[in-house]
């Protein structure tokens, strides 16, 4: 392991001669002073080091050591520069591996050690390279508090990191500016490559979803190539880079009005070698004065991009029109009575094109097929009752903005994750044609 900067971490350890290796063990044993996540390790003059906890060994424990344990023996410490992990760390699981060490080092430091503590330890977390970034429902019991800074730096070693931060609730600010401390190090910026793609931000000003995953690799895959494309919201770049890397894209426009997001933008456009290829656009998407140039425009935005909708219609060309990429989370309620899109008479008279949803991906049936499934399965008639209402909605703007009838349909409706209980995150793939070329 290794304090920032690449400077070693050194442990606490008490060196003897072999013969009286196993009386200190078993005497730290009993005081639960023996640091159990590193090795005993020989020293070049043939003396032994038993690692122990916490910064130093108290005076009254050597004296223990020397006069009673084990009279006549060499009791000196010293500290280990390159530690290494015993059998049991490298094979305990890294929320059991935390549990240990932090109670060994609450007691090493005279508290008590409690089941309400133990409860108030993480169980999952995000690794993010060397930085962990913590939930924030864990560490919340006020005895953490009297424990701080050291607390952090001991979390961090028994999980084998060198930064250490704890997320808090995204603030409604409109940027969706993540609540993040650092709790432990000098930075939050930190890289993941998902698809070959390098993504560069800092934690404790940019969100950044793992979940998202299967829709940026979907998106790499779409037929783009010499297409313009806008895309609303741009963040880091989450789907602007597999747009531009992957699918193709000729030019990406990139709207973003988080300036830390922007900064990251820049850098990662930089680093993956399409700069040249996107055009940022900082502030308020909907003052976007862009106009009749998007192939396809993404509305990556949830819980909703529905703000986003006038001026996607705007930028789509209209000479041939393009394709939305709408994200929405959709409550889905299983067992809830609900009747198709359309099969109502008030939406039959309202809607003004048919509507029509394509097989899925993953079903190569023909379309009843889908539409069986999806009835009988009520979340996914939740899904397909959202897109058709966003569908009748935008053939609506898409009248207003251009001034003439436009054919929408239903392309794909993608899942991306759970959001929570009863609440899907999904992608809308919508084909949008002006009349006069649908023929």
């Amino acid at each position: 392991m290794e304090r920032e900067g690449g400077k070693p971490v050194a442990v606490v350890a008490v060196v003897t001669e072999p013969r009286f290796t196993q009386r200190y063990r078993e005497y730290l044993e009993k005081q639960k002073l023996l640091d159990r996540q590193h090795r005993v390790e020989k020293m070049p003059d043939g003396t032994v080091a038993l690692p122990v906890l916490g910064e130093t060994l108290p005076e009254q424990h050597l004296q223990e050591l020397r006069t009673r344990v084990a009279p006549g023996s060499t009791c000196v410490l010293t500290q280990l520069r390159d530690p290494r992990p015993s059998k049991a760390a490298q094979g305990c699981a890294p929320a059991r591996r935390l549990c240990l060490e932090m109670s060994r080092w609450v007691e090493g430091r005279g508290g008590k050690w409690s089941a309400e503590l133990e409860a108030d330890l993480p169980r999952s977390w995000q690794r993010h390279g060397d930085l962990l970034l913590l939930n924030e429902d864990c560490f919340q019991n006020k005895q953490w508090k009297n424990l701080e800074p050291e607390l952090w730096e001991t979390v961090a070693l028994a999980l084998g990191v060198q930064r250490l931060a704890k997320r808090g609730r995204v603030f409604p600010d409109g940027t969706r500016t993540p609540a993040v401390t650092l709790l432990h190090g000098d930075h939050g910026w930190v890289e993941h490559v998902d698809n070959g793609i390098r993504y560069k931000f800092d934690v404790t000003q940019c969100m950044f979803s793992f979940g998202n995953i299967t829709e940026k690799l979907r998106v790499a895959s779409l037929p783009c190539a010499g297409e313009v494309l806008v895309d609303l919201y741009a963040g880091i770049g989450y789907f602007t880079l597999p747009f531009l890397v992957h699918a193709g894209a000729a030019f990406v426009h990139a709207c973003e009005w988080n300036p830390q997001a922007v900064v990251a933008l820049r850098n990662n456009l930089e680093i993956n070698g399409v700069a040249d290829r996107c055009q940022i656009h900082v502030g308020d998407n909907r003052k976007l004065k862009l106009s009749n140039i998007a192939d396809r425009v993404n509305l990556g935005l949830i819980p909703s991009s529905e703000e986003g909708w006038p001026i996607a219609c705007q930028l789509l060309r209209r000479d041939t029109g393009g394709i939305l990429h709408i994200h929405q989370n959709v409550e889905s309620f299983p067992g809830k009575n609900l009747q198709p899109p359309g099969s109502s008479k008030m939406e039959k008279e309202h809607w003004p094109y048919p509507q029509k949803i394509i097989t899925n991906e993953w079903e190569n049936g023909p379309t009843r097929d889908f539409r069986s499934k999806l009835l009988s399965q009520a979340t996914k008639l939740e899904w397909q009752r959202w897109a058709a209402s966003a569908e009748t909605r935008i053939a609506v703007l898409l009248q207003q903005v251009h001034g003439k009838l436009w054919k929408t349909q239903i392309l794909h409706i993608q899942p991306v994750k759970s959001y929570a209980p009863h609440v899907d995150h999904i992608v809308l793939d919508l084909e949008c044609r002006p009349c006069s070329i649908v023929g």
